[in-house]
């Protein structure tokens, strides 16, 4: 599963293991994420983050 960086903060988002802050459940990848969900860090938006 493909990993996403955000580019301002460099919080990784694994769907390995989803986000428990977002209540995000593992396995959810990231283009399966809400539209309006934001970096749990800085609050920056999906189109700011990067595949790595």
């Amino acid at each position: 599963m493909v990993k996403n960086q955000c580019k301002l903060c460099g919080y990784v988002y694994d769907p390995e293991t989803g986000e428990k802050r977002s209540k995000v459940e593992p396995g959810c990848t990231f283009e399966d994420l809400p539209a309006n969900w934001c970096c749990p860090l800085c609050g920056a938006r999906k189109k700011m983050f990067k595949e790595v």
